[in-house]
């Protein structure tokens, strides 16, 4: 057997492992892609008193920048949620002031938006409950102490404004207002309508598809299944059906395993649905389905490889397809990845942000503006200030 040069020793180990990838990762990288540079950082939130949390960016036919999250909050879990918005009219470069949109007397959480194809703006988001065992829990052990209260973990008057918003409404009436709802304006924002029911929820909301309709690829969250699919709109958002349920990986759990996807649909008509994964499988990775028939029928997921918690897909311009996710291991930040081939593969990770203090951050969502750049936003929790703040990237690529 002839021995292998330097040269041919490299090309055969690097042609091994490339294999190796693709059997072991189906969406695996498979191409160079091109560097990314980054123009710009910043946060663009401006009230240091409130904890911001899992924003989305769209941009509007007019060019118009709408970033919406869930603010007014005391932290990452409280009985304080909102919807609140703002928009740009240059790129990102300024912001309007922070505008509240919805404040039910529940805990409103992530926020979606999107511009449809007949220029209505819908901004998602669901209730939630999730604080009351932690009122439970100080409530007991406030009952233990002499002071009545944790002076470490919730102060007097914290717990009593917590347990003020909570009993607002009693347990009957907050079991009823859990719900995904969609705020919509077809006025560019200036006026909302009352919440609409939304089948499902995920982060980043629906998606507009060429046939017309719009699809929402969510989670049921307060069904007895809390199954994950797909629902549809064929009348620009106002009302809302089930169209098709995604299949499970054989192994997996759908409860506790699946959570906040997102859909796009890539130049060939191919409909591609990420998913937040927290089975044993590939814990932490994305995962992807497809559907060749509008959403009717979706195929098995399977892992991307990309560890991501969770994605946003975009379409670009020229075709080629974006995913935008958190990093929640170091370097702790935000990534991005390319495909060229309508989702087929993923490329290599595209490091937007990687100077976070932890894994508090992240939901990011990506624009691509007029010049051909890009714009992420995402929330993170930094050393200064104390709670989570918005932050914005401006980037190219090279």
């Amino acid at each position: 057997m002839s021995q292998l040069t330097t040269s041919s020793r490299r090309t055969f180990l690097s042609h091994s492992l490339q294999a190796g990838a693709v059997m072991a990762a189906p969406w695996a990288a498979k191409a160079a892609d091109p560097e990314i540079k980054i123009l710009e950082t910043k946060v663009i939130s401006r009230q240091p008193e409130f904890y911001h949390g899992w924003p989305t960016v769209a941009r509007r036919k007019n060019g118009e920048l709408w970033v919406v999250w869930s603010g007014g909050r005391e932290e990452h879990v409280c009985p304080f949620g909102q919807v609140v918005s703002m928009c740009s009219r240059d790129d990102g470069a300024s912001w309007t002031r922070a505008r509240v949109l919805h404040d039910s007397p529940m805990d409103d959480r992530d926020s979606g938006v999107l511009e449809t194809a007949k220029g209505t703006l819908l901004v998602t988001t669901f209730t939630s409950l999730a604080y009351e065992p932690y009122l439970e829990k100080e409530s007991k052990f406030a009952a233990l102490t002499e002071k009545g209260w944790s002076t470490e973990k919730m102060p007097a008057g914290e717990y009593e404004m917590w347990k003020a918003t909570r009993d607002f409404l009693t347990p009957e009436q907050r079991q009823a207002g859990l719900g995904e709802w969609i705020l919509r304006s077809t006025d560019g924002g200036i006026s909302w309508s009352a919440p609409i029911p939304s089948v499902v929820n995920s982060p980043h909301g629906p998606i507009q598809l060429q046939d017309g309709r719009l699809l929402y690829a969510g989670k049921q969250l307060w069904t007895g299944e809390k199954k994950i699919g797909v629902a549809e709109s064929k009348d620009d958002g106002l009302t809302w059906q089930w169209l098709a349920e995604i299949p499970t990986r054989t192994g997996d759990t759908v409860v506790k395993g699946y959570h906040e996807l997102h859909a796009v649909e890539a130049a060939d008509g191919t409909l591609i649905v990420q998913i937040r994964n927290h089975n044993d499988a590939n814990k932490g990775e994305t995962l992807q389905t497809v559907s060749k028939d509008g959403g009717k029928t979706w195929s098995e997921p399977k892992t991307t490889g990309v560890y991501g918690l969770p994605s946003h897909l975009l379409r670009l311009r020229d075709g080629r397809l974006m995913m935008t996710y958190g990093h929640r291991r170091k370097p702790y930040g935000n990534q991005a990845r390319l495909s060229s081939d309508n989702g087929q593969t993923w490329g290599e990770a595209l490091i937007i942000s990687g100077d976070g203090k932890g894994g508090d951050l992240g939901y990011p969502s990506t624009v691509e503006l007029a010049d051909g750049s890009f714009l992420s936003v995402w929330y993170e929790s930094m050393k200064e200030p104390k709670k989570a703040v918005l932050r914005q990237a401006h980037w190219t690529l090279g």
